[in-house]
C-alpha cells in the first residue's frame, strides 16, 4: 500500500495567477506616488504587484483580524466580562535585503484603509538591538542582526504588554545613519487595532530559561522568502546604491564606504554578505520559515511568484 502521506504538506501553495485572481475588483487604493514612497532601496514593487498580491494579502488578513475579534466577544460573552480586545499581532520575517520593510509598510498602509482597522503600528525590530558600545563590550559587534544581539526580552515584555492590555507601550528608537540605538528616543505604541512587528528573527524559538517566544503572541506571520543567490545580488546593489547616497552623508556610519571604487564596494559588499548576512541567514532566519502562516516566495525580479499559506 503507497504511504498515504507523501506530498501531504501544512501549506496551500498558491501559484501567483491563482491568488492574482483573488484581488478585489476595485484595483488598488494606492497611487505611484504613495508606492514611490513606500518602496525599499533596490525593490521593483509597483502597482501590479500591489494588485496582484498585497490586495489579496490585505483581504485575507482583514478576515483574520476580524475573527480575531468576533472570537474575543465571544470569550468576553460566555466569561461574563466586558473588556476591550487586544492588537491582532503580525510579524513580518526574512532575510537582510529581502524586502520585508517594504512588506510590512505596504500592509500598515493597506490595512489601515480598512474601516474596521483604521489604527496600524508598526515596530522593528531593529530598536530592540543592544547599542553598539554594549555589543562591543560584549565582542558580538560583528554579529550585529545575529539573535544574540538582540535585547529579546525586552522586545518580548513590550509585545506581552500590548497583547495582556497595556494602553500605552514605548519601543527604542534605531538610527540607520549612526549604525545605532538613538539614546532617550522612543516611539509611543498606544493600543493598535493592528501591530506590525518586522525583523529579521521575530520567529525564533525561545531563549533559554523562557518559556515562551515572541512569535507566540502573533496572531498571523509572514515570512518573506527568495533563492539564497538572489538575496546576495539585491544586497550588493543596494550597497551600491546606498554608496552614492545615505553613506555619502559624513555623519553615516558607513561614510568610509562613500569614496570606494565601484570594484571596492563590491568587493566589499560581497565579503559583508558572506560573512555576516548569509551565515545568520542559513543558521539563524530561513530555518523559522516553516513557523509563519504565510510564506512570500519571490522571483529573481523581486516580484512574488508563489504563496504558501498554512492550512487550517
Amino acid at each position: 500500500m503507497a504511504d498515504g502521506s507523501i506530498g501531504l504538506t501544512p501549506f496551500h501553495e498558491i501559484p501567483r495567477r491563482r491568488w492574482a485572481a483573488l484581488s478585489s475588483s476595485l484595483g488598488s487604493p494606492l497611487t505611484e506616488a504613495e508606492i514611490e514612497r513606500i518602496r525599499g532601496l533596490g525593490d521593483s514593487l509597483d502597482l501590479d504587484e500591489v494588485d496582484s498580491i498585497y490586495i489579496p494579502l490585505t483581504n485575507l488578513l482583514s478576515r483574520y483580524a476580524k475573527a480575531a475579534r468576533q472570537t474575543h466577544a465571544d470569550t468576553a460573552q460566555f466569561l461574563g466580562i466586558t473588556q476591550p480586545h487586544t492588537p491582532f499581532i503580525i510579524g513580518v520575517a526574512g532575510s537582510v535585503a529581502v524586502g520585508k520593510s517594504t512588506v510590512s509598510r505596504l500592509l500598515r498602509e493597506l490595512l489601515s484603509r480598512d474601516a474596521e482597522t483604521p489604527h496600524i503600528s508598526l515596530i522593528t525590530t531593529d530598536g530592540f538591538l543592544y547599542p553598539n558600545a554594549e555589543l562591543t563590550k560584549r565582542g558580538i559587534l560583528h554579529r550585529k542582526g545575529f539573535p544574540e544581539s538582540y535585547d529579546r526580552r525586552a522586545l518580548l515584555r513590550l509585545v506581552t504588554d500590548l497583547k495582556s492590555g497595556a494602553e500605552t507601550v514605548r519601543a527604542p528608537v534605531y538610527s540607520h545613519l549612526s549604525y545605532d540605538i538613538v539614546p532617550g528616543e522612543t516611539v509611543e505604541v498606544s493600543r493598535p487595532d493592528i501591530l506590525i512587528v518586522e525583523g529579521l528573527n521575530v520567529l525564533q524559538p525561545p531563549i533559554t530559561g523562557q518559556s515562551i517566544a515572541i512569535s507566540d503572541l502573533f496572531d498571523f506571520s509572514i515570512y518573506v522568502d527568495a533563492r539564497t543567490a538572489d538575496i546576495e545580488s539585491w544586497y550588493v546593489n543596494r550597497f551600491l546604491e546606498l554608496q552614492t547616497s545615505a553613506f555619502a552623508d559624513e555623519r553615516s556610519y558607513f561614510h568610509k564606504y562613500a569614496s570606494l571604487t565601484r570594484e571596492e564596494a563590491i568587493a566589499e559588499a560581497t565579503h559583508i554578505w558572506k560573512s555576516v548576512n548569509e551565515p545568520n541567514l542559513v543558521t539563524n532566519i530561513a530555518p523559522t520559515r516553516p513557523r509563519a502562516t504565510l510564506v512570500l516566495k519571490k522571483g529573481r525580479d523581486h516580484s512574488v511568484s508563489t504563496v504558501l499559506l498554512r492550512k487550517i
